[in-house]
């Protein structure tokens, strides 16, 4: 084992042992992930700011880096509070990365201890690999958090590596996604056109891969921050560069930009509410819909107004790929209405169909959309669909059996992008019923109800088997993931009825 193999591994137990040190002290990993960030933000901007690089940065003397490690007890406290009050005010991925900071470790001591450990490494010079191995599982380990809610902004990183390779973005092309999270899309898409197996990038073209090709929306200014650290750390961006995340509502308005791709996984829950405080000083949530001229159908609906923002944002030559929920594929009114505009103004030609128990929001059932936009025309531009059941008879949970990159290499393969016009359906009604892959024509499906392409047509051997029935873990485990998503379901409609 190399040497740096060996540090890293030791950079990396460090820092979750210390983890768990503060968990002691009730500090959550998402806490920590915060903390975590604003330091070694401050502490990769001293290093820049010295040989070789001596950039000049936008961090007062009085905020930066030695100002905190020259600090202990009481004095370095209330110092700490101090800077991250001072550096929330200031402009760029600076403000965004320290918006709304606060200190979350009381005691001096471990926030000194925390200091020195970050302080005795170079991290500038450790690999982008490296550092993002460290964060990427500390935002894995929030995500698992599910008292905290973070697993929400957290899409399974190998459904995002299979989108990512169906996809296949190129140099020179930009990417957006409207709803970014903590940045998982954006990373794998870099990742993807930085291997040398894939591109031989040129100088100007590394230089737009890091400055020029993402844009993203997160309102969530905790995520937005985990989002701008972990694209830094991967150097994406720059420390003194202006945000490529922006903090606004994306469906509140079209502001002009127009993309070649779309990687996203939207915000589930399917309405878009705004709370206020009404005359008796008592909260009160109304329904918000967006009346937007570029839009075909008006719906509080979140899942239906993101479909139609990505399609605004496209180019006429753009590709997305976006999970949705259910619903986005059955739903009357609205819902039909934004489903034939999207057949007929794109190639809507893939639906991966995704099981339960691969998200940290419990009982979720979605799918990904993969379409392609089209310059407007006379005629449907989608002829056929494809779905591919990824969800009948096969069952994942988080901890016993997670979602692997492995577990959607057949998908990709039928996905088959080189030759999209090419494929094969794997299904068969008679040679064989059980096939995964299966197309369905333009007219078939607007002959359905509704234009649904809620479609299956695999049986589900759970009911029908009754000797090969799963462990009694895993039903237990989908018995309390149906439970908790109906009580979910309740609980909105709750809210709806008593307008909270």
């Amino acid at each position: 084992m190399s040497n740096e193999t060996n540090n890293t591994s030791s950079i990396i137990s460090k820092i979750w042992s210390f983890c768990n040190t503060l968990r002691d002290d009730g500090v959550s990993y998402g806490d920590y992930l915060e903390q975590l960030t604003y330091l070694l933000f401050l502490k990769m901007a001293d290093e820049y700011s010295k040989p070789p690089y001596s950039r000049k940065l936008p961090i007062p003397k009085n905020y930066n880096w030695e100002s905190l490690t020259a600090k202990s007890g009481a004095s370095l406290e209330g110092h700490y509070t101090t800077v991250l009050r001072e550096l929330a005010k200031t402009q760029g991925i600076l403000g965004q990365i320290f918006t709304k900071s606060q200190n979350k470790i009381q005691d001096p001591a471990k926030l000194y201890k925390l200091i020195d450990m970050i302080n005795k490494e170079q991290w500038t010079v450790m690999g982008t690999d490296v550092k993002g191995k460290i964060y990427e599982g500390l935002l894995e380990k929030n995500a698992e958090d599910t008292k905290s809610g973070a697993g929400q902004y957290f899409t399974p990183r190998p459904l995002i590596k299979a989108m990512v390779a169906c996809i296949q973005p190129q140099p020179m092309k930009t990417i957006a996604d409207p709803a970014c999270g903590t940045g998982g899309f954006f990373l794998a898409a870099y990742d993807f056109i930085s291997d040398s197996q894939n591109f031989t990038l040129n100088r100007e073209q590394k230089t737009f891969l890091k400055n020029k090709t993402f844009y993203g929306n997160e309102i969530v200014a905790s995520a937005r921050r985990l989002a701008l650290m972990n694209m830094f750390l991967h150097n994406i961006g720059d420390i003194d560069a202006e945000t490529f995340i922006l903090p606004t509502d994306s469906l509140v308005a079209d502001t002009g930009l127009r993309v070649d791709y779309i990687l996203t996984n939207p915000p589930f829950g399917k309405k878009s509410s705004m709370t206020f405080t009404n005359e008796e000083g008592e909260q009160e949530k109304e329904d918000l819909t967006y009346n937007r001229q570029d839009f075909w159908a008006t719906t509080s609906n979140k899942q239906l107004n993101f479909v139609q923002h990505i399609h605004t944002m496209l180019k006429t030559t753009g590709k997305a790929a976006v999970v949705v929920p259910d619903n986005v594929l059955f739903e009357g009114g609205a819902g039909e209405t934004v489903r034939k505009k999207l057949l007929e103004t794109t190639d809507l030609h893939t639906i991966l169909r995704l099981p339960t128990g691969i998200f940290y929001a419990q009982g979720v059932k979605a799918n990904v959309l993969f379409f392609d936009n089209k310059p407007a025309g006379k005629d449907p531009w989608t002829s056929e669909v494809w779905i591919y059941d990824y969800r009948t008879n096969i069952r994942h949970t988080l901890k016993k059996s997670p979602l692997k990159y492995d577990d959607l290499q057949e998908f990709i393969k039928c996905f088959n992008l080189v030759n999209r016009h090419k494929r094969r359906e794997i299904w068969h009604a008679e040679k064989n019923p059980e096939g995964r892959w299966r197309k369905f024509t333009y007219d078939e499906i607007v002959s359905r109800d509704k234009t649904s392409l809620d479609i299956t047509w695999l049986k589900d051997k759970s009911l029908a088997d009754f000797d090969n029935l799963p462990d009694p873990d895993l039903l237990a485990a989908d018995i309390i993931e149906n439970l908790e998503a109906a009580v979910e379901s309740f609980k909105q409609i709750m809210a709806n009825i008593n307008g909270k």
